[in-house]
Protein backbone atom coordinates (compact mmCIF):
# COMPACT_ATOMS: atom_id res chain seq x y z
CA UNK A 1 0.00 0.00 0.00
CA UNK A 2 2.48 2.91 -1.03
CA UNK A 3 -0.07 6.09 -1.07
CA UNK A 4 -0.73 5.20 2.84
CA UNK A 5 0.10 8.04 4.63
CA UNK A 6 -3.02 7.82 7.15
CA UNK A 7 -4.10 5.19 9.65
CA UNK A 8 -7.50 4.46 10.68
CA UNK A 9 -9.42 2.00 12.91
CA UNK A 10 -12.68 0.15 11.15
CA UNK A 11 -15.71 -0.80 13.89
CA UNK A 12 -18.05 -3.01 10.98
CA UNK A 13 -21.91 -3.38 12.47
CA UNK A 14 -23.63 -6.64 12.01
CA UNK A 15 -27.03 -6.61 9.55
CA UNK A 16 -27.60 -10.08 7.54
CA UNK A 17 -27.32 -9.57 4.48
CA UNK A 18 -26.93 -5.68 4.72
CA UNK A 19 -23.21 -6.07 5.25
CA UNK A 20 -22.46 -6.15 1.95
CA UNK A 21 -22.48 -2.64 2.25
CA UNK A 22 -19.45 -3.15 4.01
CA UNK A 23 -17.72 -5.42 1.48
CA UNK A 24 -18.66 -2.48 -0.75
CA UNK A 25 -16.79 0.15 1.63
CA UNK A 26 -13.95 -2.59 2.45
CA UNK A 27 -13.75 -2.98 -1.24
CA UNK A 28 -13.02 0.66 -1.78
CA UNK A 29 -11.06 1.69 0.65
CA UNK A 30 -8.57 -1.06 0.32
CA UNK A 31 -8.43 -0.55 -3.74
CA UNK A 32 -7.96 3.37 -3.34
CA UNK A 33 -5.10 2.34 -0.87
CA UNK A 34 -4.42 5.90 0.85
CA UNK A 35 -5.50 4.68 4.31
CA UNK A 36 -3.80 1.63 6.02
CA UNK A 37 -5.90 -0.15 8.73
CA UNK A 38 -4.82 -0.03 12.06
CA UNK A 39 -7.72 -2.26 13.74
CA UNK A 40 -10.86 -3.76 13.21
CA UNK A 41 -13.35 -4.56 15.76
CA UNK A 42 -16.87 -6.23 14.10
CA UNK A 43 -19.91 -7.67 15.25
CA UNK A 44 -22.12 -10.60 13.71
CA UNK A 45 -21.96 -9.72 9.38
CA UNK A 46 -19.48 -6.83 10.13
CA UNK A 47 -17.41 -9.82 12.22
CA UNK A 48 -17.42 -12.09 9.20
CA UNK A 49 -16.23 -9.37 6.38
CA UNK A 50 -13.43 -8.32 9.53
CA UNK A 51 -12.25 -12.00 9.18
CA UNK A 52 -12.33 -12.89 5.80
CA UNK A 53 -10.42 -9.00 5.03
CA UNK A 54 -7.85 -10.99 7.49
CA UNK A 55 -7.09 -14.25 5.48
CA UNK A 56 -6.89 -12.50 2.31
CA UNK A 57 -4.96 -9.92 3.85
CA UNK A 58 -2.49 -12.30 5.09
CA UNK A 59 -2.64 -14.41 1.91
CA UNK A 60 -1.81 -11.66 -0.66
CA UNK A 61 -2.08 -7.78 0.91
CA UNK A 62 -4.89 -5.53 -0.13
CA UNK A 63 -6.14 -7.10 -3.49
CA UNK A 64 -6.24 -10.49 -1.17
CA UNK A 65 -8.59 -9.52 0.78
CA UNK A 66 -10.52 -7.74 -1.72
CA UNK A 67 -10.96 -11.26 -3.08
CA UNK A 68 -11.75 -12.87 -0.03
CA UNK A 69 -14.31 -10.49 0.41
CA UNK A 70 -15.96 -11.31 -2.82
CA UNK A 71 -14.98 -14.85 -2.35
CA UNK A 72 -17.15 -14.99 1.03
CA UNK A 73 -20.16 -13.28 -0.12
CA UNK A 74 -20.52 -14.94 -3.37
CA UNK A 75 -20.28 -18.36 -1.20
CA UNK A 76 -22.93 -16.54 0.85
CA UNK A 77 -25.15 -16.32 -2.24
CA UNK A 78 -24.97 -19.88 -3.62
CA UNK A 79 -25.05 -21.48 -0.15
CA UNK A 80 -28.70 -20.12 -0.49
CA UNK A 81 -29.96 -20.47 -4.20
CA UNK A 82 -32.28 -23.46 -3.40
CA UNK A 83 -33.33 -21.73 -0.19
CA UNK A 84 -37.74 -20.76 -0.13
CA UNK A 85 -36.44 -17.33 1.30
CA UNK A 86 -36.54 -15.42 -2.22
CA UNK A 87 -38.36 -12.59 -3.30
CA UNK A 88 -41.61 -13.31 -4.86
CA UNK A 89 -42.09 -12.51 -8.73
CA UNK A 90 -44.02 -9.56 -8.18
CA UNK A 91 -41.06 -8.42 -5.86
CA UNK A 92 -39.14 -8.70 -8.77
CA UNK A 93 -41.16 -7.22 -11.36
CA UNK A 94 -41.69 -3.99 -8.59
CA UNK A 95 -37.88 -3.68 -7.63
CA UNK A 96 -38.71 -4.70 -3.59
CA UNK A 97 -35.23 -6.23 -1.92
CA UNK A 98 -37.52 -7.42 0.95
CA UNK A 99 -39.08 -10.95 1.64
CA UNK A 100 -42.17 -9.66 3.62
CA UNK A 101 -44.46 -11.04 0.72
CA UNK A 102 -42.62 -14.39 1.27
CA UNK A 103 -45.43 -16.98 2.46
CA UNK A 104 -41.98 -18.69 4.11
CA UNK A 105 -40.98 -15.75 5.65
CA UNK A 106 -43.37 -15.32 7.68
CA UNK A 107 -44.04 -18.60 8.56
CA UNK A 108 -40.46 -18.91 10.05
CA UNK A 109 -41.40 -15.63 11.65
CA UNK A 110 -44.22 -17.16 13.54
CA UNK A 111 -42.68 -20.69 14.29
CA UNK A 112 -39.99 -18.50 15.89
CA UNK A 113 -42.35 -17.20 18.09
CA UNK A 114 -43.67 -20.29 19.47
CA UNK A 115 -40.63 -22.82 19.52
CA UNK A 116 -37.55 -21.78 20.13
CA UNK A 117 -34.10 -23.12 18.14
CA UNK A 118 -33.49 -25.65 20.64
CA UNK A 119 -37.30 -27.30 19.78
CA UNK A 120 -36.92 -26.21 16.26
CA UNK A 121 -33.50 -27.72 15.23
CA UNK A 122 -32.18 -30.04 18.47
CA UNK A 123 -29.45 -31.14 16.12
CA UNK A 124 -28.15 -28.01 15.73
CA UNK A 125 -27.57 -27.39 12.15
CA UNK A 126 -26.26 -24.71 10.97
CA UNK A 127 -25.44 -24.13 7.24
CA UNK A 128 -24.35 -20.53 8.10
CA UNK A 129 -21.33 -21.99 10.43
CA UNK A 130 -20.20 -24.97 7.25
CA UNK A 131 -19.99 -21.62 5.16
CA UNK A 132 -17.81 -20.00 7.26
CA UNK A 133 -15.55 -22.99 8.08
CA UNK A 134 -15.30 -23.63 4.26
CA UNK A 135 -14.48 -19.89 2.89
CA UNK A 136 -12.35 -18.69 5.51
CA UNK A 137 -9.41 -19.83 6.49
CA UNK A 138 -8.83 -19.51 10.09
CA UNK A 139 -5.18 -20.26 10.45
CA UNK A 140 -4.47 -17.26 8.14
CA UNK A 141 -6.64 -15.11 10.36
CA UNK A 142 -4.40 -15.41 13.04
CA UNK A 143 -1.05 -15.31 11.15
CA UNK A 144 -2.66 -11.50 10.37
CA UNK A 145 -0.25 -8.92 11.95
CA UNK A 146 -0.89 -6.52 9.24
CA UNK A 147 -3.96 -4.79 11.89
CA UNK A 148 -5.53 -5.72 15.33
CA UNK A 149 -8.57 -7.56 15.39
CA UNK A 150 -11.48 -7.89 18.06
CA UNK A 151 -14.60 -9.57 17.31
CA UNK A 152 -18.01 -8.93 20.04
CA UNK A 153 -20.33 -11.75 21.08
CA UNK A 154 -23.19 -11.28 24.29
CA UNK A 155 -22.05 -13.47 27.42
CA UNK A 156 -25.69 -15.35 27.82
CA UNK A 157 -25.12 -16.02 31.35
CA UNK A 158 -23.86 -11.97 32.80
CA UNK A 159 -25.54 -9.89 29.95
CA UNK A 160 -21.64 -8.63 29.21
CA UNK A 161 -19.92 -8.12 25.90
CA UNK A 162 -17.17 -10.49 25.56
CA UNK A 163 -14.39 -9.71 22.86
CA UNK A 164 -12.41 -12.63 20.87
CA UNK A 165 -8.48 -11.70 19.69
CA UNK A 166 -7.35 -12.18 16.64
CA UNK A 167 -4.94 -14.65 18.12
CA UNK A 168 -7.16 -17.05 19.59
CA UNK A 169 -10.28 -16.52 16.91
CA UNK A 170 -11.77 -19.76 15.63
CA UNK A 171 -15.34 -20.09 13.32
CA UNK A 172 -17.12 -20.70 16.71
CA UNK A 173 -16.16 -17.24 17.97
CA UNK A 174 -17.64 -15.57 14.48
CA UNK A 175 -20.66 -17.96 14.71
CA UNK A 176 -20.87 -16.39 18.70
CA UNK A 177 -20.94 -13.11 17.39
CA UNK A 178 -23.62 -13.90 14.96
CA UNK A 179 -26.30 -15.88 17.11
CA UNK A 180 -29.14 -14.53 16.64
CA UNK A 181 -30.94 -16.35 19.60
CA UNK A 182 -34.74 -16.90 17.82
CA UNK A 183 -33.19 -18.65 15.28
CA UNK A 184 -30.23 -20.61 16.48
CA UNK A 185 -28.88 -22.50 19.73
CA UNK A 186 -26.73 -20.47 21.74
CA UNK A 187 -22.58 -21.12 20.83
CA UNK A 188 -20.88 -22.50 23.39
CA UNK A 189 -16.95 -21.52 24.00
CA UNK A 190 -15.13 -23.20 27.22
CA UNK A 191 -18.76 -23.83 28.88
CA UNK A 192 -20.23 -20.45 28.32
CA UNK A 193 -23.15 -19.99 26.06
CA UNK A 194 -22.60 -16.72 23.77
CA UNK A 195 -25.89 -14.66 22.04
CA UNK A 196 -25.26 -12.24 18.78
CA UNK A 197 -22.81 -9.38 20.17
CA UNK A 198 -24.80 -7.05 18.06
CA UNK A 199 -26.93 -6.69 21.62
CA UNK A 200 -23.87 -5.29 23.40
CA UNK A 201 -21.60 -3.70 21.46
CA UNK A 202 -22.16 -3.09 17.75
CA UNK A 203 -19.40 -2.91 17.49
CA UNK A 204 -17.69 -2.33 20.41
CA UNK A 205 -15.61 0.62 19.74
CA UNK A 206 -13.28 0.24 23.29
CA UNK A 207 -11.02 -2.53 22.38
CA UNK A 208 -8.98 -0.22 19.81
CA UNK A 209 -8.63 2.60 22.44
CA UNK A 210 -4.82 2.98 22.54
CA UNK A 211 -4.53 -0.19 21.02
CA UNK A 212 -3.48 0.42 17.85
CA UNK A 213 -1.44 3.68 17.24
CA UNK A 214 -4.12 5.39 15.55
CA UNK A 215 -6.96 7.52 17.02
CA UNK A 216 -9.40 7.72 14.36
CA UNK A 217 -12.38 5.37 14.55
CA UNK A 218 -14.34 4.75 11.38
CA UNK A 219 -17.98 3.26 12.22
CA UNK A 220 -19.07 1.40 9.03
CA UNK A 221 -22.57 2.16 9.89
CA UNK A 222 -25.93 -0.15 8.54
CA UNK A 223 -28.51 0.26 11.03
CA UNK A 224 -30.12 3.86 10.57
CA UNK A 225 -30.35 5.47 13.99
CA UNK A 226 -32.64 7.75 13.18
CA UNK A 227 -36.28 7.21 11.71
CA UNK A 228 -38.98 9.60 11.86
CA UNK A 229 -42.71 8.85 12.76
CA UNK A 230 -44.15 6.13 14.69
CA UNK A 231 -44.03 2.47 13.10
CA UNK A 232 -47.66 1.15 12.57
CA UNK A 233 -47.72 -2.66 10.64
CA UNK A 234 -46.12 -5.15 12.77
CA UNK A 235 -43.07 -5.43 10.42
CA UNK A 236 -42.60 -1.79 10.79
CA UNK A 237 -42.72 -1.92 14.77
CA UNK A 238 -40.33 -4.87 14.61
CA UNK A 239 -37.61 -3.31 12.15
CA UNK A 240 -37.54 -0.41 14.56
CA UNK A 241 -36.66 -2.38 17.43
CA UNK A 242 -34.35 -4.07 15.83
CA UNK A 243 -32.35 -0.86 14.51
CA UNK A 244 -32.81 0.78 18.11
CA UNK A 245 -31.70 -2.57 19.89
CA UNK A 246 -28.85 -3.22 17.56
CA UNK A 247 -27.76 0.28 17.57
CA UNK A 248 -27.92 0.97 21.84
CA UNK A 249 -24.01 -0.12 22.53
CA UNK A 250 -22.92 2.08 19.92
CA UNK A 251 -24.73 5.44 20.46
CA UNK A 252 -23.33 4.88 24.12
CA UNK A 253 -19.81 4.18 23.38
CA UNK A 254 -20.16 7.55 20.98
CA UNK A 255 -21.78 9.47 23.80
CA UNK A 256 -19.15 8.19 26.24
CA UNK A 257 -16.48 9.26 23.63
CA UNK A 258 -18.20 12.96 23.12
CA UNK A 259 -17.76 13.02 27.09
CA UNK A 260 -14.57 12.73 27.38
CA UNK A 261 -13.42 14.85 24.85
CA UNK A 262 -15.35 17.92 25.99
CA UNK A 263 -13.47 17.37 29.25
CA UNK A 264 -10.24 17.31 27.44
CA UNK A 265 -11.49 20.52 25.17
CA UNK A 266 -12.08 22.03 28.63
CA UNK A 267 -9.14 21.25 30.32
CA UNK A 268 -10.95 19.26 33.01
CA UNK A 269 -8.55 15.91 31.90
CA UNK A 270 -5.10 16.12 30.92
CA UNK A 271 -3.77 15.64 27.39
CA UNK A 272 -1.49 14.18 28.07
CA UNK A 273 -2.80 11.45 30.13
CA UNK A 274 -6.45 11.15 27.61
CA UNK A 275 -6.24 11.57 23.75
CA UNK A 276 -9.09 12.48 22.22
CA UNK A 277 -10.85 10.10 19.80
CA UNK A 278 -11.31 11.41 15.96
CA UNK A 279 -15.32 10.35 15.03
CA UNK A 280 -15.53 9.46 11.10
CA UNK A 281 -19.15 7.67 9.76
CA UNK A 282 -19.34 6.32 6.51
CA UNK A 283 -23.53 5.46 6.37
CA UNK A 284 -25.89 5.64 3.78
CA UNK A 285 -29.36 6.02 4.63
CA UNK A 286 -31.10 6.75 1.88
CA UNK A 287 -30.23 3.94 0.42
CA UNK A 288 -30.67 1.29 3.41
CA UNK A 289 -33.73 2.63 5.13
CA UNK A 290 -36.10 1.94 2.63
CA UNK A 291 -34.91 -1.88 3.08
CA UNK A 292 -36.70 -3.46 5.72
CA UNK A 293 -35.71 -6.14 8.27
CA UNK A 294 -36.74 -8.96 6.18
CA UNK A 295 -34.12 -7.90 3.19
CA UNK A 296 -31.44 -9.08 5.78
CA UNK A 297 -31.95 -12.46 4.90
CA UNK A 298 -32.14 -11.71 1.22
CA UNK A 299 -28.60 -12.96 -0.35
CA UNK A 300 -29.40 -13.27 -3.88
CA UNK A 301 -26.54 -12.17 -5.56
CA UNK A 302 -28.17 -9.54 -7.70
CA UNK A 303 -29.29 -8.01 -4.35
CA UNK A 304 -25.66 -8.71 -2.52
CA UNK A 305 -23.76 -6.73 -5.44
CA UNK A 306 -26.45 -3.77 -5.40
CA UNK A 307 -25.63 -3.29 -1.81
CA UNK A 308 -21.70 -3.70 -2.30
CA UNK A 309 -21.76 -1.08 -5.39
CA UNK A 310 -23.52 0.91 -2.65
CA UNK A 311 -20.92 0.74 -0.19
CA UNK A 312 -18.43 1.48 -3.04
CA UNK A 313 -19.67 4.25 -4.00
CA UNK A 314 -20.50 5.82 -0.40
CA UNK A 315 -16.75 5.27 0.56
CA UNK A 316 -16.02 6.65 -2.55
CA UNK A 317 -17.86 10.38 -1.83
CA UNK A 318 -17.13 9.94 2.05
CA UNK A 319 -12.94 9.36 1.83
CA UNK A 320 -13.43 12.54 -0.97
CA UNK A 321 -14.33 14.89 1.56
CA UNK A 322 -13.48 13.87 4.54
CA UNK A 323 -9.31 12.11 3.42
CA UNK A 324 -7.60 15.64 4.04
CA UNK A 325 -9.34 16.02 8.08
CA UNK A 326 -8.47 12.24 9.37
CA UNK A 327 -5.84 12.39 11.39
CA UNK A 328 -6.53 16.27 12.90
CA UNK A 329 -10.50 15.96 13.56
CA UNK A 330 -13.57 14.31 13.74
CA UNK A 331 -15.93 14.56 10.38
CA UNK A 332 -18.85 13.74 12.62
CA UNK A 333 -20.07 16.56 15.10
CA UNK A 334 -21.50 13.82 18.17
CA UNK A 335 -23.25 16.72 19.60
CA UNK A 336 -25.94 17.61 16.52
CA UNK A 337 -25.39 13.78 15.54
CA UNK A 338 -26.66 12.19 18.28
CA UNK A 339 -29.56 14.58 19.87
CA UNK A 340 -29.90 13.84 23.62
CA UNK A 341 -26.46 12.71 24.73
CA UNK A 342 -25.30 15.91 26.69
CA UNK A 343 -29.37 15.62 28.30
CA UNK A 344 -28.54 11.93 29.22
CA UNK A 345 -25.00 12.53 30.94
CA UNK A 346 -26.61 15.57 33.19
CA UNK A 347 -29.45 12.92 34.15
Amino acid sequence: MKKTSKTINLALQGGGAHGAFTWGVLDYLLEDGRLGIAGISGTSAGAMNAVALADGYTRAGPEGAREALAHFWECMSQSARNSPLRRTPVDRLTGNWGLENNPFYHFMNALTGVASPYQINPMNINPLRDLVEQSIDFEMVRKCTAFKLYISATNVETGRVKIFNREELTADMIMASACLPHVYQAVEIDGIPYWDGGYMGNPALFPLYGQTGSDDMVVVQINPIERKGAPRTAQEIHNRLNEISFNASLLKELGAIHFVDRLIEEGNLSGDQYRPVKIHIIENDAALKPMGVSSKMNVEWEFLTRLRDIGRETAAAWLETCHDKIGNVSTVDLRAKFQGIEAAERR
